[in-house]
């Protein structure tokens, strides 16, 4: 019997791509044969990753900056042709907005199902409808994307999550970016900077911090090349990583730490999808519920401020205060360090 075609479509972010990959597991496990729609931040993660058969790139940042509106419409027509080509029994759209719906439509599959916590009206490029995913901050967005495992039937047990295999070439440029450590120490991998201003810790926190920790353990900070500035502030003396990994070394770096220190970023659900590191992860105006690492407390603690300010998720303080960046205290980061890093 020839396996049922599921087209995923997640086009992106960087976090939302992980959390739907133990979805993209449960259906290849089930027997389905999965293909990926992706956009260009998600690609590697998906690319040769075991839980899917097919990667389908949609370029969508390269339209985004290209003049060339033009060459942008065949380009997605060309994308749509060889979709349609493969004949998809079903489609699932788990990104839920408009830029996912028009893939929906044109995918051909026999079965569009969307679910009704829809936006932008996403409801319109689905056939059928399933129960929200969430509703308010549950339940963790991994749970929610596999509601649609469980609306088709299939029992899903364990939350199961996959990486692409790194390169020896990351391996080896990762091994000389760490030559020189004191390896009888443990290694700390500190990410302090994220997109939004309000999920950022505020800066003198993060020095205080790693001042505290400085000492005991290698501290190792990672970022963009965006994040120079906060970077440069927070480093006293550490290995400052900014800028020069791209997301398989970083992924390969992540493998080798003992703990990650961050917030609601990339790089905390990147760490979590790694499987290896215990994490710390710092939680200011969204909320843990939707996207701390799920796993035992021995393993993963998030702190946030939602006792002196409630997550309002939004990329703007409504109060103009960001008052939520001010917490937690820096002693209850430190205590969730050291409690990880000395219960073993």
């Amino acid at each position: 019997m020839n396996k049922q075609k599921v087209l995923l479509v997640r086009l992106s972010a960087m976090g939302d791509v992980i959390f739907t990959i133990p979805l993209a597991n449960a259906l290849t496990d089930a027997g389905y044969e999965v293909t990926w729609l992706v956009s260009e931040k998600g690609y590697n993660l998906v690319k040769n990753n075991p839980c899917v058969d097919k990667v389908i790139l949609a370029p969508i940042e390269k339209w985004k900056k290209s003049k060339n509106p033009i060459r942008n419409f065949f380009e997605y027509i060309s994308i749509i042709r060889s979709i349609r080509k493969e004949k998809f029994d079903i489609a699932l759209d788990t990104q839920l907005i408009l830029k996912s719906l028009y893939w929906m439509v044109f995918s051909g599959a026999k079965r569009r199902i969307v679910a009704k916590n829809y936006r932008e009206f996403a409801i319109l490029g689905g056939n059928e409808v399933i129960d929200s995913t969430r509703v308010g901050y549950e339940p963790h967005a991994v749970k929610g994307y596999l509601k649609y495992a469980q609306y088709l039937g299939i029992d899903v047990n364990d939350i199961k999550v996959t990486l692409p295999e790194t390169s020896d070439i990351s391996k080896s440029k990762v091994t000389e970016l760490l030559k020189g450590i004191d390896f009888t120490k443990k290694l700390i991998v500190a990410s302090p900077a994220t997109t939004w201003i309000t999920k950022h810790w505020n800066r003198d926190k993060w020095r205080d911090l790693l001042i505290r920790l400085k000492g005991d353990y290698n501290i190792v900070l990672t970022g963009t090349e965006n994040d120079k500035e906060l970077l440069s502030y927070i480093d006293n003396g550490y290995i400052n990583l900014c800028g020069k990994t791209n997301l398989e070394e970083l992924q390969e770096l992540l493998s080798r730490a003992d703990l990650v220190i961050s917030m609601d970023s990339g790089t905390t659900h990147l760490a979590w999808a790694v499987q290896k590191p215990k994490i710390v992860s710092i939680f200011c105006s969204t909320p843990e519920s939707l996207y701390a690492p799920l796993g035992s407390e021995d393993k993963y603690i998030s702190l946030s401020a939602k006792k002196i300010c409630p997550p309002c998720h939004k990329r703007k303080c409504p109060k103009n205060t960001n008052e939520c960046t001010n917490y937690p205290l820096v002693e209850d980061v430190y205590n969730a360090v050291i409690r990880l890093l000395q219960g073993e």
